[in-house]
């Protein structure tokens, strides 16, 4: 028997789409049939992933956002609401790093990676919250009540790793962000879960694997490789579908074993 999950009539909103994983959820969660709103700092990249997702029959959209700004924030999700309609699902993702040891952090790394990572990340779901718990309630209008929030973490934020110790600071406390949320919005219908990504080759990161550092740390992992940003479809369809109404506050490492 074959299984399918239809997000038909649902609006993503996917902060970081530019590149990498942003990008790939963008495409997957079209693919599954929801309208998505591409939102990050580097309008033209989205601009170009709007027109391969609309060329391949999707409903894509574009708006401006800087997650360190909690105005821009604001203006972002209302402008998605007021173009595309309500957001049902949120796919909280951007994320940045500096890599030095511990006693190398300057205030502004640290300000860089937090601001990001876990201030941005909360005001982002928080705006979105808001919204979605006002349907539930009866207080907006709004063909769906409840949502689906993806606070996309990372196996940095379970395991700690050498020289990226304020990623994983942030990354950790994206983790314990997603459980306080699904506590509190839970019985408003409204799930909110987190995945931890392991190592995923994307544009950023492609040039690492092929150097000598990065062979040496492939060679360190369980089956000797990365993954693929589409590695993580399958659990993101999950997450934001109907049919994962029983799963909240859940915290799931999608990292090929390496965090075990």
């Amino acid at each position: 028997m074959a299984y399918s999950i239809d997000l038909s009539g649902r609006v993503a909103f996917i902060t970081g789409a530019s590149g990498g994983l942003g990008a790939q959820f963008a495409r997957t969660l079209s693919q599954a049939g929801a309208a998505v709103v591409l939102a990050s700092r580097r309008v033209e990249k989205l601009k170009d992933l709007r027109a391969e997702i609309e060329g391949a029959g999707g409903d894509a959209h574009v708006v401006e956002l800087d997650v360190t700004d909690v105005d821009s924030i604001r203006a972002a999700v209302a402008r998605a609401e007021t173009e595309v309609g309500s957001i049902d699902i949120l796919i909280n993702n951007s994320g940045v790093s500096t890599t030095q040891r511990i006693v190398d952090v300057t205030e502004a790394d640290y300000n860089y990676v937090l601001d990001t990572n876990t201030k941005g990340a909360f005001f982002v779901a928080q705006e979105v919250g808001k919204r979605m718990l006002a349907r539930a309630k009866g207080a907006a209008p709004g063909t769906f009540t409840g949502g689906r929030i993806v606070n996309i973490a990372s196996m940095a934020g379970l395991k700690v790793l050498p020289q990226i110790g304020i990623y994983c600071m942030s990354k950790a406390a994206v983790v314990h962000m997603t459980k306080a949320m699904a506590v509190e919005w839970g019985k408003f219908g409204i799930n909110v879960n987190a995945i931890c990504p392991g190592y995923i080759d994307t544009e950023i990161n492609h040039h690492h694997w092929q150097t000598e550092q990065g062979q040496k740390l492939i060679n360190m992992l369980p089956r000797k490789r990365v993954g693929q940003p589409q590695d993580l479809d399958a659990v993101l369809v999950m997450l934001c579908s109907n049919e994962s109404h029983f799963i909240n506050g859940a915290v799931i490492a999608a990292d090929d074993g390496f965090g075990t």
